[in-house]
Formats: C-alpha cells, sequence, structure tokens
C-alpha cells in the first residue's frame, strides 16, 4: 500500500510528548464520566424496580448526601426507619442549602407507601444497589482526582493560553480540545481540514442531478462532544456566538444543527487563532458576520 498507493495515505502527525499526555489523562478523565452515568442509569432503574421511594426522595442519584443515606438504607423498610436528624446530617456534609427543608420532604418521601416486592427479591436488590454505590463512589473521588490531572497536564502547555481564550472553553474541556485535535502545527493545511477532522462541516453527497448536504456521520466522538459543548456554552458567554446561533434558527435550522454550525464556526476561529499565535478577540471573530447581517 506504501509503495503503490501513498498518495491516498494521511502523514503521521508530529504530536510532542506533552499533548500526548494530555490525551492520556482526558480520556481516561472523559471514560470514568461515561462510566458514572452508565452506574447511575443502572441504579435508576434498579430502584424502579424494587425502591420507586427512592426516586421521588433523591432527585440526583450520584450526589454525595444520595449515595450517603442509599449506601445506609438501601431497602424500603430500612429507609422508612432513618431519623430526621441522620437525613440532615447526610445533607449538611454535602453541603446543601436549606437542609431542613430538604431533609423533611426526603423523609416524607422515604415514607411513602408504595407497592413492594417479596423480601427475598427486595434483599437481592438492596444487595445490587449497595453494590453500585460502592462503584458510584469510587468514580466521583477518581473522577475528582483525574480532573486536577487534567488542569495541570493542560496548564503547561504552550497553547493552553490560546485555547482558554475561546469562548467557552474551560480547561477540562480545552484539554479534550486540544487533545484530540493534537498540536503538530502542521497537520491540518486549512481550517476547513479541521473542520473536516472535527466532523462539524457538512459533507456533501452529488450523484448525477442529486445533490444533498447532511451532517458527518464518521467522526471523532470525543472531540465532536466537547465542541458541541462548548459550542452550548459559548451562547451564553459570546454575543457574537449567539448571534450566529440564532441566525441558523432563523433560516429554519432546528437546534443540534444550528448548535453543530455554530460548533463549525468556532473551530474555524480556533484554527486562525492558533495559527497566528494569538487569543480570541471577540469583535475580529464576528466581524465578518455582524457586517453581513447588517
Amino acid at each position: 500500500m506504501v509503495r503503490t498507493d501513498a498518495h491516498r495515505l494521511r502523514p503521521v502527525a508530529g504530536d510532542s510528548a506533552e499533548v500526548e499526555g494530555i490525551k492520556v489523562v482526558a480520556r481516561v478523565h472523559k471514560t470514568l464520566i461515561w462510566d458514572n452515568t452508565r452506574h447511575t442509569l443502572r441504579l435508576r432503574h434498579s430502584l424502579r424496580e424494587y425502591f420507586p421511594a427512592a426516586l421521588e426522595a433523591f432527585a440526583d442519584l450520584d450526589a454525595p448526601d444520595t449515595l450517603e443515606l442509599l449506601g445506609r438504607a438501601a431497602d424500603p423498610d430500612t429507609a422508612k426507619r432513618l431519623s430526621f436528624n441522620q437525613i440532615r446530617g447526610a445533607l449538611a456534609r454535602a453541603r446543601r442549602r436549606d437542609v431542613d427543608t430538604r431533609a423533611a420532604g426526603i423523609q416524607a418521601a422515604l415514607r411513602t407507601e408504595h407497592l413492594g416486592r417479596p423480601p427475598v427479591v427486595t434483599a437481592a436488590y438492596a444487595a445490587t444497589t449497595r453494590a453500585t454505590i460502592a462503584i458510584l463512589a469510587a468514580l466521583a473521588e477518581q473522577i475528582t482526582g483525574l480532573q486536577g490531572e487534567v488542569e495541570a497536564h493542560f496548564g503547561r502547555h504552550p497553547d493552553a493560553e490560546i485555547v482558554l481564550s475561546q469562548p467557552g472553553m474551560g480547561a477540562v474541556l480545552g484539554a479534550r480540545v486540544l487533545a484530540e485535535f493534537g498540536d503538530d502545527p502542521d497537520r491540518y493545511v486549512s481550517a476547513k481540514a479541521r473542520k473536516n477532522y472535527a466532523g462539524t462541516s457538512p459533507l456533501t453527497v452529488a450523484s448525477g442531478r442529486r445533490r444533498t448536504v447532511r451532517a458527518r456521520h464518521v467522526h471523532n466522538d470525543r472531540l465532536l462532544d466537547a465542541l458541541i459543548a462548548q459550542a452550548f456554552v459559548a451562547m451564553r458567554v459570546s454575543p457574537g456566538a449567539r448571534a450566529y446561533y440564532q441566525q441558523q434558527r432563523a433560516r429554519g435550522s432546528s437546534h443540534n444543527a444550528a448548535l453543530r454550525q455554530l460548533a463549525n464556526r468556532l473551530v474555524g476561529i480556533l484554527h486562525g487563532c492558533l495559527k497566528t499565535r494569538t487569543t480570541y478577540d471577540e469583535t475580529t471573530a464576528w466581524a465578518h458576520h455582524t457586517t453581513a447581517a447588517a
């Protein structure tokens, strides 16, 4: 293949060791967050089967106070015996606000009568709940610890200042974007090439007289997830990003389509900033679109 079809192969990116280190910790950090979501959904499904009162009592199943109380009382009968002070203490340790009102509401919800399962089935479910809670507690601890590692590795990279200057970009999100794009300055020959790799640019398919434009389904899931999250936050902190999003909605685009187009525009802005080694400027980034709209 190298001898006969070398022109079809992309050169290996010359990313630095620093960005490779960021990629390692950023990917594992995101994977643990996904694992936390999966186990939370499994816990919700399990509670729905034998302990629906817990779903009414606790809004956030992976919150520290919820994990503490469910770990202490994983079955309906034990939960009904939780005292007001026990519930209030868990809320206080989790630094909740208005703990007295919350504690009273949780106690009332836990004492609500629901259809139950046979004792042996309830005991089996309670055992699985305690196991899931232990996993969620461990995941929460490791996610917090790895977040510090992500921020530390990212903060030492020379491109960190430029990436952080982008609207809607924080240290963790910036680390994910930089890690997935890489830092080889010659990898993307143009902003369009970077957009195509990100999966934010539309894909045009033409055959005969037929021409369709659709979203790219083959992409780096981790990168696109980070870019869409950035676009969502950017709408709240950048007037230019908000105006651009509203322009897309006015043209008939759905929320998701408009958000993807905004992410595509932000990728182009990031490419320009990295290419010229300059930080983000609101006026410069959106001047063209503001003039066109006027």
